[in-house]
């Protein structure tokens, strides 16, 4: 993981300095543990061993990962919290297992499950999330997509290494680049 995030704190380095300062140093084990213990689940190591290195960004006004804000554990914490209270208050019931939702089959055919663990959010509601309760057909800590507005559900990478790793290659590739109209690092395609 370290090598991972080395590449890329290098190429923000040289393609967009400022990011770094928005980048936190990393979380301790201990944060970590209040993490799981807040949410009841257990991350998987190669999570542990990123907010070990980073403990995602501390202000969302840059969006540092395909243009959105890297969650911190805290702030983690707040977007789980919402979508748990509209869990709670059964807002979803209608839209749960319903053969007209999107979902690719190594997904649970829910709108939101509170194993969802939000990784990035776009300020619209929308996240890239670790699931740790995926299908017979998916793997644990599988990275999917949730849209609060959408019934579409899709794995984007088999674990976190695996997405880190896609968006690193994806960076030093020139896929990617920062722009100041999108205020973070977005796909060459759109600025």
């Amino acid at each position: 993981m370290e090598e991972i995030w080395l590449r890329i704190t290098v190429w923000i380095e040289s393609n967009a300095p400022h990011l770094l300062e928005v980048l936190q140093p990393g979380a301790s084990e201990a944060q970590i543990s209040e993490l799981e213990s807040s949410l009841s689940i257990v991350l998987p190591d190669d999570v542990k061993a990123l907010y070990l290195l980073c403990n995602g960004q501390s202000v969302c006004n840059y969006g540092i990962i395909n243009g959105n804000e890297f969650l911190s554990l805290e702030r983690i914490k707040d977007e789980w919290s919402i979508w748990k209270d509209l869990l709670d208050a059964d807002e979803f019931a209608e839209h749960d297992n319903t053969e007209s939702n999107r979902i690719d089959p190594e997904i649970r055919n829910t709108w939101w499950s509170s194993k969802w663990i939000p990784l990035t959010y776009n300020g619209s509601g929308d996240h890239d999330c670790l699931d740790l309760d995926p299908t017979e057909r998916g793997t644990i800590g599988q990275i999917i997509t949730m849209w609060h507005d959408d019934d579409e559900r899709k794995v984007i990478a088999s674990g976190i290494r695996a997405w880190l790793q896609q968006y690193s290659e994806q960076l030093e590739a020139g896929q990617l680049v920062f722009s100041e109209e999108y205020n973070g690092i977005v796909s060459v395609d759109d600025v």
